[in-house]
């Protein structure tokens, strides 16, 4: 999980003020910090500016954000939050291009897939991602969502100037923008919430970029478009080619998942597809000599105090202690009081030192890693 944040406008130029928005980049960096303690970094244009903070999964050395290439002369710059999953496929069809590379991380494949297919490239990510690219040569600003709305991004529009971020506390950093409640934001919390109304920001001129959709603002001014909807079509095939199918595609989405540069891990609850996504993450390491890290969690005394209700008419531990034998996984039960929950929110957004990190906190770890 990494945080991006920025703004955009055609209308005003941001290098005669610089100390003045880069002190704004920062602090709207610095408001979703949690999101990611390894890396962080700032670029500002006449037009744009862009802000990361980052938790590194893949080339944890040269993966610094913003990115920025330049192609006959001008710049593209990228922060990004998310993981993609068809990195591989589409770093060789870019080399076949012509296209080089510096790093092995999956925000350079979108950068360069941009600048080679600009916003063809949106469809063709396999993955979970939010990402904003600025486009110096056709002065223009680029924000996208995967298909399925995983990871956040918001963003409001006021005075000519677009301002987002993966946290709604990102914009309300910026000096420019204020949280303000009118009577739409009333009927989501109350009438809505916990959900919300696809694409709506609760607050005030504020919205989430929608599931499958892209966002710009050039000269033509701001507009957000799908680049993605979801075709049903009838179900034709047989019963033995719907198995074969629905197992390759829970095979291939899991191996796809597991490419990192740090160790993965899984949360085990002993249900029906936390267990069956260990059991193929454990069948995609056979031969490589890594093990697989899991987690189950309870509260400390559930054992004698849980109480069936129609959400959870079971405990998870005993299911959890049934599968483990079956599986070649390295397991740690986490546990807490539930007076310590509260607490333990807040301290798992500090940087922690434990080998499981960020799966666990020396509070309630009853692993021997501590």
């Amino acid at each position: 999980m990494c945080g991006i944040s920025g703004f955009c406008s055609l209308e005003r130029n941001y290098l005669s003020c610089r100390e003045e928005h880069m002190h704004a980049l920062i602090a709207m960096r610095k408001s979703i910090a949690h999101r990611g303690h390894d890396q962080t970094g700032e670029a500002l244009y006449s037009h744009a500016g862009l802000s990361h903070t980052r938790l590194s999964i893949r080339d944890l050395s040269l993966g610094r954000q913003p990115m920025v290439k330049r192609d006959q002369g001008a710049e593209f710059a990228i922060v990004y939050n998310g993981e993609i999953y068809n990195t591989d496929e589409l770093r060789a069809e870019l080399e076949a291009l012509g296209r080089r590379f510096e790093t092995t991380c999956d925000t350079e494949v979108i950068l360069e897939g941009y600048i080679c297919w600009g916003d063809a490239v949106c469809a063709r990510l396999n993955g979970i991602f939010a990402f904003a690219i600025w486009d110096e040569r056709r002065r223009r600003l680029l924000l996208c969502r995967d298909r399925s709305g995983v990871k956040p991004l918001f963003y409001t529009f006021q005075n000519g100037e677009l301002i987002f971020g993966s946290e709604i506390k990102a914009l309300f950093a910026h000096p420019s923008v204020k949280p303000e409640i009118d009577l739409g934001a009333l009927r989501e919390v109350l009438g809505v919430g916990p959900a919300r109304t696809d694409g709506c920001g609760v607050f005030r001129g504020v919205r989430e970029v929608r599931m499958g959709c892209k966002a710009v603002l050039d000269a033509d001014g701001l507009r957000e478009e799908p680049y993605f909807s979801l075709v049903s079509a009838p179900h034709e095939d047989d019963y033995e080619t719907t198995v074969e199918h629905v197992a390759f595609l829970l095979r291939d989405a899991v191996r796809r998942q597991m490419v990192s540069d740090v160790p993965v891990c899984s949360f085990l609850s002993g249900g029906l597809d936390s267990s069956l996504v260990t059991a193929l993450a454990c069948r995609a390491l056979e031969g490589t000599g890594a093990q697989l890290n899991t987690f189950s969690f309870d509260f400390t005394g559930n054992d004698a105090s849980f109480a069936a209700n129609a959400f959870q008419p079971e405990r998870d531990r005993p299911y959890v202690d049934a599968l483990l034998p079956c599986l070649p996984v390295r397991h740690s039960y986490l546990e807490c009081r539930e007076d310590e929950l509260p607490g333990l929110l807040t301290e798992s957004m500090l940087p922690k030192t434990c080998p499981a990190w960020p799966m666990c906190t020396p509070r309630f770890c009853t692993s021997a890693a501590w």
